[in-house]
């Protein structure tokens, strides 16, 4: 079995003891709050994310600095027979070519994969691959096995607040005022790593049982759903309860949103995903 080093960010949610034993180097995207910038999920707990949300009217996110993946790969290029670059949606960030571009300037040769997603499903991708390692798969042959859970992933989500959204181009200015004047509900999905306005809902409760009209469509293809949220437990635990009453048989996760998705969709925001069979 060839030795493989993985370069990931932290949207990926590995646990980091994990990401230690199986040689997966996490560089965190920066959370920025008026001048001051902390690294995801180092710097900077969840709590204190929803905290400052309060008392910063502008908040935001950035990208691990080209310079962090440069020193990272000229650490590992000669210490890994292969390595493998899997990071969150290039659409939605710039995280995955800064990486490349690095491993293109430190001389490192790398595999390249895309998730065109983040948090649990992109979690789910990396796992599986380590697996395949395991199995003595090479780096291109994993990212070959891994590309079939990139198109067969969905991913909705209710988000609680458009500002941000809307500031980072990811939602219109249309779509926002639209939904603040008639207090409509978007259900946003994932296409091909880009965010997509999915269905304008009138209200939250009927949102949420879309959430689950999609899952059912899909039902019979997974084992395994994942409900994320924003500091909004209870809401995840009403969805879970009714999967659960529907669907005994179906494995059912809850995941808090690393940071950056409660700085772009606000405190509150709802998320299902799950990964038909490949």
């Amino acid at each position: 079995m060839k030795s493989i080093a993985w370069v990931t960010d932290s949207t990926c949610t590995i646990d980091p003891e994990f990401a230690k034993e199986n040689h997966i180097y996490i560089v965190p995207l920066r959370l920025i709050f008026g001048n001051e910038s902390y690294k995801e999920t180092i710097d900077i707990t969840n709590d204190e994310v929803y905290e400052k949300l309060k008392v910063f009217e502008k908040a935001g996110s950035s990208q691990p600095p080209i310079g962090e993946f440069i020193e990272l790969y000229e650490s590992l290029k000669d210490k890994y027979d292969e390595i493998i670059a899997i990071h969150c949606s290039s659409s939605l960030s710039g995280t995955f070519h800064n990486s490349i571009q690095a491993a293109e300037i430190a001389e490192a040769t790398v595999v390249g994969i895309d998730s065109q997603v983040g948090a649990f499903p992109f979690r789910e991708m990396l796992m599986h691959g380590i697996t395949l390692q395991h199995e003595g798969f090479s780096a291109q042959e994993i990212k070959e096995r891994i590309q079939p859970m990139i198109d067969n992933t969905k991913f909705y989500l209710i988000p609680a607040n458009l500002q941000q959204l809307h500031r980072s181009g990811r939602v219109s200015g249309t779509q926002l005022f639209i939904s603040n004047l008639l207090k409509i509900q978007l259900i946003i999905r994932f296409d091909e790593g880009k965010i997509l306005v999915d269905e304008k809902i009138r209200t939250a409760k009927r949102a949420k049982q879309r959430l689950i009209e999609h899952l059912k469509i899909d039902i019979e293809k997974i084992k395994k759903v994942c409900i994320m949220h924003a500091n909004n437990m209870t809401l995840a635990q009403e969805i879970k309860q009714e999967i659960a009453e529907e669907y005994p048989i179906v494995k059912i996760e809850i995941m808090t949103f690393i940071p950056v998705v409660g700085i772009l969709a606000g405190e509150g925001t709802i998320g299902l995903s799950w990964i038909n069979n490949y």
